[in-house]
């Protein structure tokens, strides 16, 4: 449950935090100037994605009420924030990594919109169950339904597929006075 949080909180910090680490580590582990540059670059592309992936994992409720990212959340960030350090020792040197690091960052953002929907498949599921038993109203349990007493000047009925409409409710001496009369 703590590195669950901490992540919830990293997820931020490692929008400005990873592409500063990439612009560093290409100015102190022996680029050329216009390494630096493209560093500069592609630090911004992987700010803006590092961003977009946590504002879609944020976008989920029970991450924004429970403050901290799932499991999944934790492997695939864990994955991609690795190789995005990983890319900043080696920048020049394995142009293969820069290629890895793009394709987890999309593996990344898919997984990220799959959780969302997945989420909000959950979420509207659980809503459309209690519009129902709204809908439904009282629920029998063992077969006795819910005691609801009846409303002022309610009279039953023998036969309850009969429904008998008053103009107005009865008083207990209208009562006496109708069952004399009649």
């Amino acid at each position: 449950m703590f590195v669950r949080r901490v992540f919830y909180y990293w997820q931020f910090i490692a929008v400005v935090a990873l592409p500063a680490w990439l612009l560093i580590g290409a100015s102190v582990y022996g680029s050329g100037g216009w390494d630096v540059v493209g560093s500069f670059f592609t630090g911004l592309v992987v700010g803006v994605s590092l961003l977009v992936v946590s504002l879609i994992f944020f976008a989920r409720s029970e991450v924004r009420s429970a403050r901290m990212v799932s499991w999944p959340d934790v492997g695939i960030l864990t994955l991609w924030h690795g190789l995005i350090f990983a890319m900043g020792f080696t920048d020049g040197v394995a142009p293969g990594l820069a290629a890895l690091v793009v394709l987890v960052g999309l593996g990344a953002f898919w997984f990220s919109i799959r959780e969302l929907v997945t989420a909000a498949r959950r979420s509207m599921r659980a809503m459309m169950l209690l519009v129902e038993e709204t809908a439904r109203g009282p629920v029998s349990v063992n077969g006795v339904p819910p005691t609801i007493p009846p409303p002022d000047g309610f009279i039953p009925t023998p036969d309850p597929s009969v429904i008998i409409v008053r103009e107005s409710p009865l008083d207990d001496d209208d009562r006496t006075d109708s069952n004399r009369a009649g």
